[in-house]
């Protein structure tokens, strides 16, 4: 067993997302992993927890894990995109108590609308195994 305050994990920044072989850039958006299982590089589970800065983006990306995220403070759009265009299908703001569900693969961004807050979040992620049964 592991106990620890959220501010004794150090916070790295995130410089870069790929997403279709292009690195694309993070603006203002710092990670803290609070806990983790797997291979370093890729876990098959963790939980982080984000810093947003404002008007901090997360570029288009996608990911083989799921991902399920809660917002602690500040806002967020959140957008979902089609695969082959990135044309934004779906957008909404999240703010606190609210609830984030990315599917394995599917294309989402994030950005903080506010020139003035910092909107925080955890992030919980896993790898789920289909059987090829």
């Amino acid at each position: 067993m592991k106990i620890q305050n959220v501010r004794e994990a150090e916070e790295r920044p995130v410089e870069r997302f790929p997403f279709k072989g292009i690195q694309r850039e993070v603006k203002k958006v710092g990670i803290r992993w609070l806990s983790q299982a797997g291979p370093p590089d890729s876990p098959d589970y963790g939980l982080r927890f984000f810093t947003v800065g404002p008007l901090g983006e997360i570029p288009i990306h996608n990911h083989f894990y799921f991902q399920t995220m809660y917002m602690l403070t500040g806002s967020l759009s959140v957008r979902s995109h089609k695969p082959d265009t990135e044309e934004v299908i779906h957008e909404q703001e999240a703010g606190p108590g609210d609830v984030i569900f990315v599917p394995s693969m599917e294309p989402h961004s994030m950005k903080n609308l506010s020139g003035d807050e910092e909107a925080t979040f955890l992030c919980c992620i896993a790898n789920v195994y289909e059987d090829d049964d």
